[in-house]
């Protein structure tokens, strides 16, 4: 390990220390595993993870900015839910409502990022400009929305250029589109029940292959992520109200200290 980081890790609390290697033990593991395997995108997963784990520890030191010890546990649970759960365990495909609770967190986490950053400068002397309470929360949650709004952005990038389906499918009984109405009028053609859907295709080989889709047809991502930012505003709106009470009352709102970074003296 680097000695810089030993170093900024020393200065760590406890708890956030001994989560970050019990963490950083599962991903070596894991890597070592995926190594064995020769599943080179999994191993460069695990790369990036170590490489994430150590950011708190480096805003903290570096930036003088005090992480409180739940956000900064939050955030490494975060990366290592995502990163080696998520998509090496496929945790995102063996439970329903896993991609659902991440990005509700990610909005929630956001916020306080968005929140803590314009309280920061709200709390400095050279900041001559200071704002409501209301507005403090009203820049947390745009800068919650915009991040999951970009992640989304980054989504299709990866589907549309590298085929890799971010943007997860799902099978819908139920569609409405102008596309199937034969007088070409912008009037909606809905159609119920459907029961199976039929793609038809030319293989590398040119020859035409069929796939049976079974109980509906495929809807291409739209309702993830719709699903998604939808989820994410929750998050977003929930920590914004936090904020809010705790401006405007310090001492009865002390849960949201838990997760708003201040500047060190």
């Amino acid at each position: 390990m680097n000695k810089n980081i030993r170093e900024i890790i020393k200065d760590a609390d406890k708890k956030t220390v001994t989560v970050y290697f019990v963490l950083r033990f599962l991903v070596i593991v894991s890597l070592i595993a995926q190594i064995f395997h020769q599943n080179w995108h999994n191993v460069f997963l695990c790369i990036l993870t170590l490489i994430l784990f150590t950011i708190p520890f480096i805003v903290d030191k570096k930036f003088k900015i005090d992480l409180p010890t739940m956000l900064e546990i939050i955030i490494l649970l975060f990366i290592f839910s995502a990163e080696i759960l998520g998509e090496i365990q496929n945790f995102y495909g063996i439970f329903k409502h896993w991609d659902t609770i991440l990005h509700t967190l990610n909005g929630f986490l956001s916020a306080a990022i968005g929140f803590s950053m314009i309280d920061i400068l709200n709390r400095t002397e050279r900041f001559h400009i200071k704002l409501t309470p209301i507005f403090v929360s009203l820049v947390a949650f745009c800068f919650s929305m915009t991040i999951g709004v970009l992640w989304e952005f980054f989504e299709f990038g990866g589907d549309q250029l590298f085929k890799m389906d971010m943007q997860k499918d799902r099978i819908v009984q139920t569609i409405s589109t102008v596309e199937l109405n034969k007088e070409e009028e912008n009037v909606p053609i809905i159609i119920d029940n459907i029961k199976t859907t039929t793609i038809s295709y030319i293989d590398e080989n040119n020859k035409m292959q069929e796939i049976t889709i079974e109980n509906g047809y495929l809807d291409l991502g739209i309702i993830d992520t719709m699903k998604d930012l939808i989820v994410n505003l929750i998050g977003a709106i929930v920590f914004s109200v936090i904020g809010y009470l705790y401006i405007e009352n310090l001492d009865k709102y002390k849960i949201a200290e838990h997760f708003i970074p201040v500047v060190k003296e």
